[in-house]
């Protein structure tokens, strides 16, 4: 199996008139690929995968296969949803698009049990055999934390299975399933902890500030992976005022302003309920933006 690892980007999806913009999506994806990150994962929560259509959901997972193609930036798509039959459909959609590997947000809304949680990921990842497949852990916005003896136990069980995203903002949580499970694959879900969930043994981190610093955050793994922890520290601190003004709002909506500050996006839109940050917030992240240089394609 092979399965997809070190530095991925959550893309966002650009809008313009209410539409996918097709064009700026796939040029988004060239960049992050010229800037060195190991995979791009289109339609998750940055991706404002809440409210895309299943038909602009399979769009953004083809642009990505199709831009990622030849390269060695793999696709790491997001398949998710609070019913198990929906998921499994997304999951398959996703395969047949020819994905690299799939990550799945736990059902939200429902608070299921750590019982219905295991069955639900069994259910998916099942239906979509080998192709690699990982958790995603988010409790702050789902209502449901998949529990570390969950995750331990649909690790052992389901040969796909290789990984789970954590973005419990837990530490502990990293370093508990790691000593049980080293051969666990553990990503970091927050940008601001990317630096010790990596030194404390983990296997790549997925990225809301990489769609505007791709390099850094590429090269923060890079160094982390190969054992230099004061470089990847380094970079870690550097960007850590960034990551913080990056969550000042409800995300996307702060990268996405700052990829349209920095001239990345031509149209700043978002689906609805999300809007436009308020205009503190919009001059926080414009004069934060200031202390860092923005590399294009």
């Amino acid at each position: 199996m092979n399965m997809v690892l070190g530095s991925s980007t959550a893309l966002i999806t650009p809008f313009k008139n209410g539409k996918l913009d097709e064009q700026t999506f796939a040029k988004l994806i060239q960049r992050q690929i010229y800037n060195g990150i190991n995979a791009v994962c289109p339609v998750g929560t940055t991706g404002e995968s809440a409210t895309l259509t299943y038909e602009e959901d399979k769009r953004c997972i083809e642009i990505a296969v199709e831009v990622c193609k030849g390269t060695k930036t793999k696709v790491l798509a997001g398949a998710g949803s609070n019913s198990t039959a929906e998921a499994i459909q997304a999951a398959k959609t996703a395969q047949a698009c020819g994905v690299d590997a799939i990550f799945s947000v736990s059902p939200y809304y429902n608070k299921p049990s750590q019982e219905g949680l295991y069955l639900h990921y069994k259910a998916i990842a099942e239906s979509v055999p080998n192709t690699p497949f990982m958790l995603y852990n988010v409790p702050g916005r789902t209502g449901v934390d998949i529990s570390a003896d969950t995750t331990i136990r649909l690790f052992d069980d389901i040969e796909n299975i290789y990984g789970i995203k954590e973005a419990t903002g837990s530490l502990e949580r990293t370093v508990e399933l790691l000593s049980r499970r080293p051969n666990l694959k553990v990503f970091s879900g927050d940008d601001a902890i990317d630096y010790p969930i990596l030194a404390n043994g983990g296997a790549g981190i997925t990225s809301v500030t990489a769609n505007l610093m791709p390099d850094l955050k590429s090269e923060l793994v890079k160094l982390a992976l190969e054992g230099d922890f004061a470089g990847a520290k380094a970079i870690n601190d550097k960007l850590y005022p960034l990551n913080k003004v990056m969550f000042c709002e409800s995300n996307p909506v702060p990268i996405k302003a700052a990829m349209y500050i920095a001239g990345l996006i031509e149209t700043l839109e978002y689906r609805l309920p999300l809007t436009l940050p308020s205009k503190e917030n919009m001059k926080r992240i414009e004069d934060m933006m200031k202390n860092y240089t923005i590399k294009g394609l």
